[in-house]
């Protein structure tokens, strides 16, 4: 099992096409072999949870049976015949699951593993529908988080993702190391505090976090590959 995460940008003028796409991409990947789990993702402007989208990217997280699988699709499917056709920009990143807690439309898409020997970089994966009745509480505390993570150590980069505006919401950041992750996630004082309130206030109604493997890259974001030199292997 192999999981991939592809960010496109569209030009101003194509953004009505990168709308369209979301909602034509859906049967495809629902008939596309070896791919076992999907999101078409909407993009925040500041690479974190974001009221303000950001209209010219947009995002693909699937898991696919094996990497064979994943090549074809985007090798010679239609989508990828489309990003080629009409993005103007193309990274991908594909990762192997290390630890995976939670749900996601009542699935586990990335498995059981619990992987606790793994040294090198690492990407998370935090996402969570948040309650009707809790979005406020939930969007008053973003930034202080999103400051506090991009400027902790080993933060590489970050992209905030959703389904839905407002309420499906996810993060997916890359940190130079596992103990860069434990440091944010559980030594700041601010964002154990935010972690609490989620608890006490039962702001989500479905959760997941997980960690990966990053094992490939290739194409670029904004002009550069987040990760390049970091991989054994970054090109395809």
């Amino acid at each position: 099992m192999i999981t991939s995460l592809t960010i496109v940008r569209y030009r101003k003028p194509l953004i009505p096409v990168a709308l369209f796409a979301m909602a034509i991409h859906r049967l495809p990947l629902m008939l596309q072999h070896g791919c076992k789990f999907w999101k078409l993702l909407g993009s925040g402007k500041n690479g974190t949870f974001d009221l303000n989208p950001d209209w010219q990217q947009w995002g693909l997280l699937a898991v696919w049976e094996s990497k064979e699988d994943f090549d074809k699709f985007y090798k010679s499917s239609f989508i990828s015949g489309w990003w080629r056709l009409f993005t103007h920009e193309q990274w991908t990143m594909l990762c192997e699951p290390l630890q995976s807690h939670g749900k996601w439309d009542g699935k586990q898409p990335f498995g059981t593993a619990n992987v606790n020997d793994y040294t090198g970089p690492v990407a998370v994966l935090t996402r969570a529908t948040i309650r009707p009745t809790r979005t406020k509480n939930f969007w008053a505390n973003v930034d202080s988080v999103a400051d506090i993570m991009t400027a902790a150590k080993g933060y590489i980069t970050s992209f905030g993702i959703g389904e839905a505006p407002v309420y499906r919401q996810a993060t997916f950041s890359i940190w130079e190391s596992l103990d860069d992750v434990k440091d944010f996630a559980y030594r700041s004082r601010q964002h154990a505090e935010v972690i609490k309130k989620t608890r006490s206030e039962d702001w989500y109604s479905e959760e997941l976090f997980a960690r990966f493997k990053p094992v490939a890259t290739f194409g670029t974001l904004q002009g550069t590959d987040p990760l390049k030199g970091m991989l054994k292997f970054e090109t395809k």
